[in-house]
């Protein structure tokens, strides 16, 4: 597709960067959207087919290895697959450790929850941009954005469903009350309680917005210069084999990034939670 005589340089980046969309469009009702223009025009309520395929798709494939590997599990000499989980686990285990939820059996599934499967949604960014949505427009589909972290809408539902969770265990944990008296009574006292409302209430909402927008912006920029690579193979021989470099540097160099961004959502998840756990802070 990088190579098509049918689509300009910006036609073929918009493309890659349009969902398979699937919404109620003023004109043609409930359908799938045949351009980013009609995707546009569905609203809010449209459903991104693909990041709903590939993020369910990859948090399978999570769950059943895991529960391949521990249904497995052998006391005696571990294989290469029980070591990487137990060494995956043992990592995030360490990192509850020490904090304030840490006897919260919740918390420690919850971080290696998030750091495995964002970890899977960030490493699709690593298969040829043109590979997966050639092969869907043998199917007849013509949009399929295969790395759900470049959609806002799922790193911002990971990061509501977070914030959910901290407002319940603060609450659990202080009460309602205590909840209410961090949002008025810091940094300030009583006499400054709107000051301290709108101090904290920026500070409170501030966490479920860096989580998603941290993600969804590093996958989207590096998404963004694949897509620019990819648009080199189209140049000739010369631009085509400095676009072939160039991608290689750029996907080993991107292993450490899909690996931090999914490092930083899990520990960030841990750190929030940690803080919603506190009688005080």
């Amino acid at each position: 597709m990088a190579g098509s005589e049918t689509l300009t340089s910006e036609e073929y980046i918009k493309h890659h960067l349009t969902n398979l969309t699937f919404g109620n469009h003023p004109e043609r009702g409930w359908s799938i959207a045949n351009s980013s223009e009609e995707a546009a025009e569905m609203g809010f309520w449209a459903i991104h087919l693909d990041t709903m395929f590939f993020s369910i798709m990859l948090g399978a494939v999570f769950l059943y290895f895991f529960y391949k590997v521990g249904k497995n599990a052998t006391t005696g000499v571990p294989g290469k697959a029980q070591n990487m989980v137990e060494a995956i686990v043992g990592f995030v285990q360490d990192n509850v450790s020490g904090t304030a939820c840490e006897k919260n059996p919740l918390v420690a599934p919850l971080g290696l929850t998030i750091f495995i499967w964002v970890f899977l949604m960030n490493l699709m960014d690593l298969v040829p941009v043109d590979l997966v949505p050639y092969l869907a427009s043998l199917l007849g589909i013509h949009f399929l954005k295969i790395v759900p972290t470049t959609d806002p809408n799922a790193t911002f539902g990971m990061s509501l469903m977070v914030f959910a969770l901290i407002i319940y265990y603060s609450i659990k944990i202080k009460g309602f009350g205590g909840f209410a008296g961090e949002l008025t009574l810091h940094p300030f006292g009583k006499w400054g309680m709107p000051a301290n409302l709108l101090l904290e209430g920026i500070n409170l909402l501030a966490k479920p917005v860096s989580l998603s927008l941290r993600l969804f912006g590093n996958l989207y920029a590096g998404e963004m210069i694949f897509i620019l690579i990819a648009l080199m193979y189209s140049g000739g021989i010369i631009l085509g084999a400095a676009g072939g470099v160039l991608q290689f540097i750029w996907a080993v160099f991107h292993i450490l990034i899909i690996t931090l961004q999914a490092f930083i959502f899990m520990v960030l998840t841990i750190v929030y939670l940690d803080m919603a756990h506190q009688e005080s802070h």
